[in-house]
């Protein structure tokens, strides 16, 4: 039995001496100043990084899993560093808060000044170079918590209240940092001054603690248990230790990664989710680290098997109230339409509670303190790396979120009943077993409780439980569905929605234009000779399908980062011929990343459906520099075509970078040649259009005829520019978004800000 494993139980180490600090708070607080930097250091470089790599699953889980590593490596070396003879730890602990500033204030010219390096490069070579960059920073961001761990239990003798409280505090920092980023700092400061600000808590919180070592405010004494020959307090093996909080780093992460899925969903992938989600986890974790520190000081003493116990209670209540996030918010939003947050809280905190009871019940405090928490640290971390790489990246590439959820619920109960084993069972036994007992009700109910979740998620309220999708797409890169109904129409048709928001309909006609394909068809007319086209985004492949079929394009590229279209697209005979045109040639691929690594490639048209602007890392495709990229690609008197969602920020970025500029409804057409619309070559375009052998207008039915003349009447002379028009003018354009931000890769445009929309097209087609 794990519990025969146990040390012999000796007397309890006593208290620190009477030279306690006389001033813990200021402690505290400087380690409550440094999280803070590093989750905006996180949020910051984790975007530039994308930007420069790609906002792919590939780029998304080689940066997080990156990170991590190099906290988890940067606490070895902390552990190394604090069980060094005649270290001054509070010195130490200033030096690296000096060292990661230094870098932070360099972080994103570095980053940009490799860009070009890694440009069409494998994966492990983009690897590499993204674990050389953020080796440095995360390593010593990793060392802060070995060293004033070591500091902290010189002092009170006890590791799980003094690991408790500065995890609580660091990570209480971290919080309040992803708050302040989604609310405020990044839509007022942008990348280069979110970054800015952090260096300067660096700065201060490693000048404060350099001089707080050198003038000796504080005095630090060792307790007399920490002397030579000390007698071992009773532990638990460290490698049991260090196995446990690597299987609950694992689980922790993994359901983040599915609670992001759903909320991400929910708000339509907006910017500031992400850090909303991180925001409540880490809040759940610092008060759940909190709680632990009081129960170590006032209540588990040295009594290990008590604390194992308890740690396998809070892991069962922690594997429930995550797995029941998911079903819970569904709940929620259909009777109240915001998003809540708490029960990630409640679910992060008993999680989060686990790792300090295990630093109390693994870690002896007399012996080399600081070292036997790195070690714990870096399993955790280790644990934490595999839980976001494997089920972001592997398991939910073939699982459901549903299946996913039921595994990792499973997996808690595994471990909970490990804590257990090491208890001796020294616990509430009925009460225990009652909990173990929900789990696997929960695994066994788990259809009805997840059954129509993405419906309930997206669409709210009682409305929800009318809908039902009929194709659902999960997969690594994020979830997609088609809703076979009337949606924002007043006839039925098949709309596809992805991450959460609206993403086309399968339809490539203009007789009932459900899609608003007079926008594509209106550029394909005023292109000369688009012979080689490229199209970033394919969603349900109905603006693909008619590109492909002019007979003027010879070779047609599409990058698209989600392949969950192309079984829809497969199963719809609308669109199907897509997959099989010999001149089409579908990438899947990053299209900003795309771009940088292909430079050899021009293009006569660019086209690209945008989503709406304000959603999560659209700024990569609406910037300034984007814009000078696919400016780059375009062959003379070439045409980029985008959707600028009515964006008033967006539209004049884009007059700003070219010499002429036309908006068709929402979106815009830029090109260095002038762009004009004319009606007669429009009519004569739309009249001869064929899509697979069939004619997009039969002129011998009247009523065709006269939908033709609708359409092409969008392009008379007397409606450019007018209130009802849907053609806007350059100079017009110039004038309505006077004062409108310019978007750039550093302030994001209005992905942290509130939508900037202009006035809407007056003309709708259906």
């Amino acid at each position: 039995m794990c519990a025969d494993v146990l040390s012999r139980s000796l007397p309890a180490a006593p208290a620190s001496d009477e030279r306690t600090l006389s001033r813990p708070w200021i402690y505290y607080l400087l380690f409550f100043l440094s999280g803070f930097p590093a989750l905006l250091y996180q949020i910051v470089w984790q975007r530039a990084l994308f930007t420069l790599f790609g906002v792919n699953v590939e780029s998304v889980t080689l940066v997080v899993t990156v990170f991590m590593l190099g906290l988890g490596l940067g606490s070895l070396a902390g552990g190394v560093l604090s069980a060094r003879p005649g270290i001054r730890l509070l010195a130490a602990f200033g030096a690296v808060e000096l060292c990661i500033g230094v870098f932070g204030a360099a972080s994103l010219q570095i980053f940009h000044g490799v860009a070009s390096f890694t440009a069409g490069k494998s994966l492990l070579t983009t690897g590499t170079v993204a674990f050389a960059l953020l080796l440095i920073p995360t390593l010593l961001m990793g060392s802060t918590l070995p060293l004033l761990s070591e500091h902290f239990v010189r002092r009170t003798g006890n590791v799980g209240e003094s690991v408790g409280l500065l995890y609580c505090v660091n990570t209480l920092g971290s919080g309040l940092a992803c708050l302040l980023a989604a609310f405020s700092l990044m839509r007022l400061l942008g990348e280069l001054g979110t970054v800015r600000l952090a260096v300067c808590f660096n700065t201060a919180v490693g000048a404060t603690a350099l001089m707080l070592q050198r003038g000796r405010a504080v005095p630090v004494a060792r307790s007399e248990s920490s002397k030579a020959g000390a007698e071992r307090q009773q532990t638990i093996p460290l490698w049991a230790g260090m196995v446990l909080a690597g299987a609950t780093g694992f689980i922790a992460l993994a359901y983040e990664i599915v609670w992001y899925r759903l909320y991400a969903w929910a708000t339509g992938t907006t910017a500031q989710c992400f850090a909303e989600v991180l925001a409540f986890y880490l809040f759940g974790i610092a008060y759940g680290s909190q709680a632990v520190r009081s129960a170590c000081q006032t209540k588990l003493g040295n009594n290990i098997r008590l604390t194992m116990a308890v740690g396998a209670e809070v892991i069962v209540l922690g594997g429930i109230a995550a797995y029941l996030v998911g079903p819970g918010l569904m709940l929620w939003l259909s009777h109240i339409p915001a998003t809540p947050f708490a029960e990630v809280f409640v679910a992060a905190a008993l999680l989060g509670a686990a790792f300090p009871l295990l630093a109390h019940a693994a870690i002896d405090p007399t012996r080399n303190v600081g070292k036997s928490v790195s070690l714990l640290y870096l399993s955790n971390i280790i644990g934490s790396t595999l839980g976001s790489f494997l089920i972001g990246f592997v398991v939910m590439d073939h699982w459901s979120t549903q299946l996913t959820s039921v595994y990792l619920l499973c997996m808690g109960l595994a471990v909970a009943l490990v804590f257990a084993a090491f208890s001796g069972w020294k616990m509430r036994r009925a009460v225990f077993a009652a909990e173990c007992g929900v789990c696997v009700l929960l695994a066994f109910a788990s259809h009805p409780l997840f059954s129509g979740m993405y419906e309930r998620l997206m669409f709210k309220g009682n409305y929800a439980r009318a809908m039902r999708f009929s194709a659902l797409v999960e997969n690594r890169s994020g979830v997609i569905a088609v809703y076979n109904g009337i949606y924002g129409l007043n006839y039925p048709t098949e709309t596809v929605f992805g991450g959460g928001m609206y993403d086309g309909r399968f339809n490539t006609g203009l007789i009932r234009d459900s899609n608003y394909m007079y926008r594509l068809f209106a550029v394909l007319a005023m292109a000369k000779t688009p012979k080689h086209v490229l199209m970033i985004g394919l969603s349900s492949g109905s603006w693909a399908e008619v590109i492909a079929n002019d007979p003027r394009v010879q070779d047609f590229t599409i990058v698209e980062i989600n392949p969950g279209y192309l079984p829809l697209i497969a199963a719809h005979a609308e669109v199907a011929g897509l997959l099989h045109n010999p001149k089409v040639n579908i990438v899947i691929d990053d299209g900003r990343r795309w771009l940088v690594a292909n430079k050899d490639r021009h293009f006569d048209l660019i086209v690209m459906n945008t989503s709406y602007n304000w959603r999560a890392n659209n700024t990569n495709l609406l910037s300034r520099e984007f814009l000078q990229l696919a400016h780059q690609h375009l062959n003379p008197d070439g045409i980029f075509f985008y959707n600028t969602t009515w964006s008033r920020a967006v539209i004049a970025t884009g007059i700003s970078e070219f010499r002429e500029a036309l908006l068709v409804s929402s979106f815009l057409a830029v090109s260095d040649r002038q762009l004009r619309l004319e009606k007669e070559s429009w009519r004569n375009f739309l009249s001869n259009y064929r899509i697979e052998g069939a004619p997009e207008f039969d002129l011998s039915d009247p009523a065709q005829a006269t939908a033709l003349d609708r359409v092409v009447h969008l392009a008379d002379e007397d409606q450019l520019d007018t209130p009802q028009g849907c053609l806007q003018s350059k100079s017009s354009l110039a004038e309505r978004t006077r004062g409108a931000q310019i978007i750039t890769d550093n302030n994001m445009g209005t992905e942290w800000n509130p939508p900037d929309y202009d006035a809407l097209p007056a003309i709708w087609l259906y």
